[in-house]
């Protein structure tokens, strides 16, 4: 059996894929993107509650959730020109720093 940590880190890279690609999207108005985004959701939400089975489901979730939001906020910087600042990179530190503690508690 697959590690179940290693399937909510795969999940939160999914709910990545799927943050960035309502954006890619155009508000679901792209074909491809659309596409892309909705089998990025299902394969997401499986993983994750695949997951769950063996995990707490709030320690799991708020990890996948911190991963989608951190990597989502990191991306976005390379692939939208989102600004850098002090504060951001300050707010997703702590969100870094928040999924590696409750990943170890």
């Amino acid at each position: 059996m697959t590690n179940p940590w290693v399937l909510v880190l795969l999940a939160g890279i999914l709910e990545m894929v799927w943050a960035l690609g309502l954006k890619y999207s155009d508000g679901f108005t792209r074909f491809w993107p659309s596409v892309i985004t909705a089998i990025a959701v299902v394969g997401s939400f499986v993983l994750l509650s695949t997951a769950m089975k063996s995990l707490p489901v709030g320690t799991a979730y708020a990890v996948w959730v911190g991963i989608g939001a951190a990597g989502t906020a990191i991306a976005a910087v390379f692939l939208f020109d989102e600004p850098v600042n002090a504060m951001r990179v300050a707010g997703v530190a702590l969100v870094i720093a928040g999924i590696a503690v409750l990943k170890f508690a």
